[in-house]
This record gives C-alpha cells, sequence and structure tokens, in this order.
C-alpha cells in the first residue's frame, strides 16, 4: 500500500481512499463527491482528517493513508497505513456499542460517545499497516 498521492480517489468498488502521511506541510482537497456524498481531505504528517457532508468520518493523529474506506449503516472497514502508532476518531453512532476488529484479531466493544465519537489506537510502528473492521455490536 502506498499514500494517496492525489489526497482522495474513489476505487473501482465505490470506497474511498485518502491521506497522505508522507506530506510536510498541511494539504487540503474539498469539494470531492463520491456515491452522493461530498468530502474534504486535510492531511500531512501530523494528522488526516476526512470529513463527509460537512461532518467529521475520520482523523487520525498522527496522519495516515487510508485504502478502501467503506461505510455501512452498522459497519466501517478500512486498512490504515502509518510509519508510527496512531490514534483513530471515528464519528459513527451517538452511544452506540461497535466491536472492533484490528487484522481479524478482537479488539473488544468500544461505545462511541454521545457525540458519536469513537476512538481506536493502532500499532502501526512495527507493522506499517492494519485492517481495521468496526460493526455494531
Amino acid at each position: 500500500m502506498a499514500v494517496i498521492n492525489e489526497l482522495i480517489r474513489t476505487e473501482a468498488d465505490g470506497s474511498i481512499s485518502f491521506g497522505n502521511y508522507e506530506l510536510t506541510e498541511k494539504t487540503k482537497k474539498a469539494d470531492y463527491e463520491s456515491g452522493g456524498s461530498i468530502y474534504k481531505v486535510k492531511t500531512y504528517n501530523e494528522i488526516t482528517r476526512l470529513e463527509r457532508n460537512d461532518t467529521v468520518l475520520y482523523e487520525s493523529v498522527p496522519g495516515t493513508a487510508v485504502t478502501g474506506l467503506q461505510v455501512s449503516e452498522d459497519a466501517v472497514t478500512f486498512r490504515v497505513e502509518g510509519n508510527k502508532d496512531v490514534q483513530i476518531t471515528l464519528g459513527l453512532g451517538e452511544g452506540v456499542s461497535y466491536d472492533v476488529r484490528i487484522d481479524g484479531v478482537d479488539d473488544g466493544v468500544v461505545k462511541a460517545t454521545m457525540s458519536g465519537k469513537l476512538t481506536i489506537s493502532i500499532d502501526l510502528e512495527e507493522k506499517g499497516s492494519a485492517e481495521v473492521e468496526i460493526r455494531e455490536a
């Protein structure tokens, strides 16, 4: 997997790929349309943030590259790449509990806050990338 040089793109399966953690200066791309939604991405080595229809969908500290992001009514799946351990915050359902799996391993059930924020941490420094699956519990 590699960074997304165009900052955001739609894959053949309709999923979204975005982010470039190799950039040293904040770079943005707004008004990207895909699947009936409007996306805005801000990315560089310190943060990657994706908004969908003016609502935060994904944010990582430090920055990451994400491929194959698919969001359904009860699940979010994607592959994340980075060169450091990362904290990811997703905008999901308010107060909903989610089963989190990292590389197919159960990472437990996490409850989103009343504002719908769900935060997970992933060790990317050694392995470089991870497959993430988050499903409503």
